[in-house]
């Protein structure tokens, strides 16, 4: 049995924004272009999100929403800047073998080199930019078992590829 994680960052955040703290920035207009491009994307993958664990931002939860993803959500304040050791715990918590993450950096980005033994030749994979995606599958039954440098990359794409910048 195999599991597959889709493992985003959350779409381009406002700076200049009224927001009354970090957690309440909301994406920019090239932000909510890439997250509507990311979900058509993830929609046309073979394996499909059955479950969705996301940072309670209010950047992941607007990326998350244009995602249009049929997979349901669960929002956490557990992912919200998150080291990897928490992004572990979270993920081992998953109760579905197909599970998109969708949080922020610097933790989704060493997470991410963490579980890939092979890091995909994509000159972006280091710095993990917003709405980066990585689709790396395990071959366990249970997200318990996942060790690191276990994951096979299956694909990695950031936004402006799909929409042509």
């Amino acid at each position: 049995m195999t599991c597959t994680l889709y493992l985003t960052r959350h779409a381009k955040s406002a700076w200049n924004t009224d927001a009354p703290s970090d957690h309440a920035r909301p994406l920019n207009k090239r932000g909510r272009r890439s997250a509507a491009a990311l979900g058509a994307w993830v929609r046309e993958q073979e394996v499909q999100p059955m479950q969705v664990l996301s940072s309670s931002s209010q950047r992941t939860r607007e990326t998350y929403d244009l995602m249009e993803l049929a997979a349901p959500a669960s929002f956490t304040e557990r992912l919200y800047h998150a080291t990897p050791e928490i992004i572990h715990d979270v993920l081992h918590e998953a109760t579905q073998p197909q599970v998109l993450l969708l949080g922020h950096n610097p933790g989704l980005m060493e997470f991410a080199h963490e579980i890939v033994k092979h890091p995909p030749p994509h000159s972006r994979f280091d710095d993990y930019p917003t709405g980066a995606t990585l689709i790396v599958e395990f071959d366990i039954a249970h997200w318990a078992e996942m060790q690191p440098t276990s994951g096979r990359v299956i694909d990695f794409v950031v936004p402006r590829e799909l929409l042509g910048e």
